[in-house]
């Protein structure tokens, strides 16, 4: 085995792929996902090249190639805003009566006024979740997220 400085070499466990073709590095990109807290936005952690060698945002594409996941619209993105950049976005539309409306009222708003065409171009954020294919190639390589490290509480 060869050191790299203080890292080693991506387990080979890790570089096999699976029948359908997608490494360790997807699954544990897809089990990201399915938690709904995963965007546009959202930095990929090192683990990704260094644990699974992979390149996160390259195997992000690949995986919504293969139908695995989807990249939400604006409007289903809109939970990802907060309330003030919510109030944005309706402050350029001229809508009024929202100052004292929470993030779920703002939403609702949001969706009751405005179609995704229109604020498409007001943020970037995007969302991302699990298909149902998604959600059964998961099922079916439980062990790879049994082996990954879990954070603990």
């Amino acid at each position: 085995m060869v050191n790299i400085g203080s890292e080693s070499l991506v387990p080979k466990r890790n570089m096999m792929r699976f029948k359908e073709g997608i490494l360790p590095g997807h699954l544990i990109l897809l089990w990201r996902i399915q938690f709904g807290t995963f965007t546009t936005s959202s930095g990929y952690p090192k683990y990704f090249e260094y644990n699974y060698g992979i390149n996160a945002e390259q195997a992000l594409k690949e995986v919504i190639e293969k139908g695995y996941a989807d990249q939400l619209s604006a409007m289903d993105s809109l939970p990802y805003l907060n309330a003030a950049q919510l109030k944005a976005v309706l402050k350029q539309f001229g809508l009024k009566g929202y100052s004292q409306l929470n993030k779920e009222g703002l939403m609702e708003l949001a969706q009751a006024e405005l179609t995704e065409d229109q604020i498409s171009s007001y943020f970037t954020i995007r969302g991302y979740k699990i298909t149902p294919a998604g959600t059964e190639i998961l099922a079916n390589y439980p062990e790879v997220v049994d082996r990954h490290p879990k954070k603990k509480y």
